[in-house]
């Protein structure tokens, strides 16, 4: 008669090599974990600097539309209170040529009547 063997197999537990492996590669895991939580918070930090510094430009935005408005709107006035300054200045000029341009007629018929008086 054989004999027959009966052997049960059972899992072998993890060897301390394996179990130190996966140790080392968790703490691996969790310190990528700990720089990412790290990095994350940073860059919040950062966005919110951001966000801020965008929040003081848009209201300086503001400030600067609403001041080029009133000076466009100044200027505006100037134009019109210089161009009415130039119309009457204009309006005085050509009354003054008109003056003149009587009393220069006047002048030559004074001289072109002078010498038939005389004769």
């Amino acid at each position: 008669m054989a004999q027959t063997s009966t052997t049960t197999t059972t899992a072998a537990p993890p060897s301390d090599s394996r179990k130190i492996s996966v140790e080392r590669r968790n703490e691996e895991l969790e310190k990528e974990l700990k720089n990412s939580m790290e990095r994350e918070a940073g860059l919040k930090q950062e966005l919110q600097r951001t966000w801020e510094r965008l929040m003081v430009a848009e209201e300086a935005e503001e400030r600067l539309c609403s001041q080029l408005g009133d000076l466009e709107a100044e200027a505006v006035d100037h134009a019109r209170e210089y161009r009415a300054h130039i119309m009457i200045l204009m309006e005085q000029l050509s009354v003054a040529q008109k003056l003149l341009e009587d009393d220069n007629h006047a002048s030559i018929n004074t001289t072109i009547s002078l010498p038939t008086q005389l004769f």
